[in-house]
């Protein structure tokens, strides 16, 4: 298995020391575009970026003063760098830099998110093309349909997991962008050019327009991709549950030596790991909407959002990211029984092979309708009697007289089925 989970970069993406670094890289770079335009003498510039620097118990004590972080900061870092420092935040405003940060903030998160659904798109594919002839039953309502392959089960996936991975990218695309336009996005004190060079020196782009703050669409369109992410994984694990039921038991999670599933009962194997990740779907879904609620402010900004961002945005993306490492884990160590999934296809009876019987008496010439009524009431009785449907149509004279035992051999085929697997599998180039 993979090494135990510790957090270690989303951890640091979030830590304060990182936030107040990135609003250090904000203010400075916002600096060095004013200097190029004339705002900030070469010697000023040359003291900030050579003594600027903060320190986060300083910053916690000036702002129980203030009850402002922004400000609080911007002391903190005065302190260091002296005389110099009345030209740092020079016709900026709070969210200047704290959107700005937050948005390169996001986007690193975003960036070990997209790492991790790389991760698991290459396990998805390992195991569909490992498994590409594992016959199993399809389920449709939870009742057997017809036979399929626990390959396919894995390439859909991996699928899906592709167009999580657009989707987290175009996330990516929408929250990477600065904007340093000032109190209501007009530029009133601050040329363009410094939010362009700022932007672009976080890697960025400056925001076509903004307000006080970047518009929240954008991080809303980001939490929604992460949950749609999460409810996807809750997806994976809720199959993963089902197949690990004990009635069916086709494949459950890795069981450690010395793992133990109940304090009361020590025969248990419990898909813990896969239900801690359907919970935590929930949470995501939570956030989404709560980050839906925050893009409507009055006017040009309140604050209403900010409050729950500081809690929203790094949860998420650190609940996300250990998902993610959880899943992977899971479908690289997953236990699989080939034996018990035919075992489980035989349980019917030979009734997953009812569409076969109608297909073939229609193409005898016999109605739809009543090739229809043939199938139904031999599958019925196969239902309530629990004699073989093969041989329940082997007595049915209607049937006899339109399909020979070399034709029954046929249609009680399993193989059939999977005529046309390799073409599903083409269209991923496996």
């Amino acid at each position: 298995m993979i090494e135990r989970y510790t957090l270690p970069e989303m951890k640091e993406i979030w830590s304060q020391e990182n936030k107040f670094r990135t609003w250090l890289e904000v203010e400075i770079h916002a600096c060095e575009a004013m200097n190029k335009l004339g705002y900030i003498p070469s010697d000023a510039l040359k003291e900030i970026k050579e003594k600027a620097d903060f320190n986060i118990k300083r910053i916690d004590e000036i702002e129980e003063v203030t009850n402002h972080d922004v400000i609080s900061f911007l002391t903190c870092v005065g302190e260091y760098v002296g005389d110099a420092s009345k030209y740092i935040h020079m016709g900026l405003t709070s969210t200047d830099v704290v959107d700005t940060a937050l948005a390169a903030l996001m986007k690193q998160a975003a960036e070990q998110i997209l790492s991790r659904l790389k991760k698991l798109h290459e396990v998805l594919l390992s195991k569909a093309v490992e498994h590409r002839e594992t016959v199993m039953i399809g389920r449709t309502h939870g009742v057997h349909a017809e036979p399929m392959t626990f390959g396919m089960k894995m390439l859909l996936w991996a699928s899906e997991t592709e167009r999580n991975i657009k989707r987290m990218e175009q996330a990516v695309e929408t929250i990477s962008v600065g904007k340093i336009s000032g109190a209501v996005g007009s530029y009133a004190n601050v040329d363009p050019e410094v939010e362009d060079s700022v932007a672009r020196s976080m890697g960025l782009k400056p925001a076509r327009i903004s307000t006080q703050v970047l518009q929240r669409d954008r991080h809303a369109e980001y939490m929604n991709s992460m949950a749609v992410v999460g409810s996807s994984l809750e997806k994976f694990s809720t199959e993963i549950r089902s197949l690990q039921r004990t009635d069916i038991r086709e494949a459950e999670e890795y069981f450690a030596k010395g793992q133990k599933g109940s304090s009361a009962m020590p025969h248990k194997r419990n898909p813990i790991t896969v239900e801690r990740i359907s919970g935590l779907a929930r949470l995501l879904r939570g956030n989404a909407l709560a980050a839906m609620e925050n893009v409507s402010l009055w006017h040009e900004r309140d604050i209403s959002h900010s409050s729950i961002e500081r809690v929203i945005i790094p949860d998420s993306t650190i609940t996300l990211d250990y998902m993610l490492y959880k899943i992977i884990d899971i479908v690289e160590n997953l236990l699989i029984y080939p034996e018990k999934m035919k075992h489980n296809m035989e349980r019917t009876k030979g009734l997953i092979y009812s569409q076969s019987t109608l297909l073939a008496l229609v193409n005898k010439g016999l109605s739809r309708e009543k090739s229809y009524e043939l199938v139904q009431r031999n599958a019925m009785e196969c239902w309530r009697t629990g004699e073989h449907f093969r041989s329940l149509l082997e007595k049915d004279s209607e049937v006899v007289e339109m399909l020979s035992a070399d034709e029954l051999d046929e249609i009680f085929n399993y193989e059939n089925h999977l005529k046309n697997i390799d073409k599903i599998y083409a269209r991923f180039g496996l």
